[in-house]
């Protein structure tokens, strides 16, 4: 078995990973860069059968439903089969009906936590993991007698930290490479972070901030971070506060299939639908998408209820909220990567802040394994080798995970044996 890295080996987003055996292929991850512009057509990775002619390629595996690690599986001929989680499909497929991405794809075959399939000569056994993403997973690939376990993203501070916990006492054995993440490790000279909140930390911080706001509050943050979902309604129940959404927000959240996610239906739990929204639910003619029960609310209630509401938040709906009375005093709490505050992709969202004269309460922690959990990875798993990738810190792997596993560098494009 043989392994080519074609993005991710020296920079953070973008992953897409070819494993070949027996003259066979498939591709871990299909991402688009983080760092290319929109209007940038990226290439897509040179394997053999991606553009649909025939070829010796079995499937595309995608880790999680994050843009970097899918983004461009639009550009796919359809005929390459796709297999992820069924619930990321599915919140995939919500999102592009709202018009968050570009994804129309069938699903060939759903992972299911540690339960193995085989594609051609490749066995693959999904581990579900603890990420930012819902239904995020770890892949086992083994073929030819040789393994690599492809860690994905992953982390052990979220609210499914327990699988974290459960893979170390239970780990695959016999594992000849690790080909594991490390976005929290900083490249040569950057200050290691010592430890990342855990979102019941964060919890407890957005509840003290729910309490200490006299106005209405409004939390920005990513529809599709369900772990942040959980911990914001949480806050709000103890808060004794209403949490409000938008359509796209809480059609997301009935896409998990979980029914513990807080959706309509969950006291303290509304939701209102912005103009664009309405006209795309019109224009589509699928009016069952705004079958809410008593949980919708009009901007008149929002009115009424915003001193004692929390928002969540995108600057593309300020306007609606803020005729509808529920800026004009209010807090913001920006639950997303704070480089975005920095340099973000929404350019609307400095001038959204200086208008209204806001500055922004932090309240985040990272969907990535801090270089602790890391090493406690290495050390239950005790692979022969140990591969940098979705890391801009590969130079600092020897240094921290050198002790536990011996340590290989393989730079994008580059063929290299599982066994060397």
């Amino acid at each position: 078995m043989r392994v080519r890295i074609h993005r991710g080996a020296q920079q953070i987003g973008g992953s897409c990973v070819e494993v070949e055996a027996q003259g066979h292929r498939i591709v871990l991850d299909l991402g688009r860069p983080l760092d290319a512009p929109p209007d940038v057509v990226v290439p897509l990775p040179s394997v053999d059968g991606i553009d649909g002619r025939p070829g010796t390629l079995l499937g595309i595996l995608l880790s999680h439903p994050h843009r970097d690690h899918w983004g461009l599986i639009p550009d796919v001929a359809p005929s390459v089969p796709l297999y992820m989680g069924e619930a990321g499909h599915r919140i995939l497929r919500e999102a592009a009906f709202w018009g968050a991405g570009d994804f129309d794809v069938p699903l060939a075959g759903a992972f299911v936590d540690r339960n193995p399939f085989q594609l051609g000569p490749f066995r693959v056994t999904p581990f579900l993991a603890d990420h930012s993403a819902f239904d995020a997973y770890s892949l086992l690939i083994e073929a030819d007698g040789e393994s690599v376990f492809y860690t994905g993203d992953f982390r052990g501070h979220g609210r499914k930290a327990g699988l974290f916990e459960r893979l170390l006492l239970d780990p695959p054995r016999d594992v000849d490479v690790l080909l594991m993440e490390g976005t929290q490790i900083p490249s040569a000279g950057g200050a290691m972070r010592g430890s990342s909140p855990s979102e019941a930390d964060v919890e407890v911080d957005f509840t003290a901030s729910f309490c200490a706001s006299p106005g209405p509050v409004l939390v920005a943050m990513s529809a599709q971070n369900i772990d942040r979902l959980v911990t914001v309604f949480r806050a709000c129940r103890r808060a004794q506060r209403t949490l409000v959404v938008d359509l796209y927000s809480a059609r997301v959240a009935i896409a998990t299939g979980h029914r513990s996610i807080p959706q309509p239906g969950f006291d303290g739990y509304r939701v209102w639908v912005p103009h664009g929204q309405r006209v795309r639910v019109k224009v589509s003619g699928q009016f069952e998408r705004v079958q809410l029960g008593s949980a919708r609310i009009f901007p008149e209630e929002m009115a009424r209820i915003a001193r004692a509401g929390v928002f969540l938040f995108r600057p593309g709906l300020a306007g609606e909220l803020d005729r509808a009375g529920c800026i004009a005093d209010a807090r913001l709490v920006w639950s997303l990567w704070p480089g975005y505050l920095e340099a973000p992709h929404d350019a609307t969202i400095r001038p959204f802040l200086d208008r209204h004269r806001m500055e922004p309460q932090v309240l985040h922690t990272s969907g990535h394994a801090t270089a602790a959990d890391l090493l406690r990875l290495v050390a239950a798993l005790r692979p022969r080798r140990l591969v940098p990738i979705h890391t801009f810190g590969r130079d600092r792997y020897a240094e921290l995970f050198g002790g536990a596993a011996t340590v290989d560098m393989h730079d994008d494009g580059l063929w290299w044996e599982v066994r060397s």
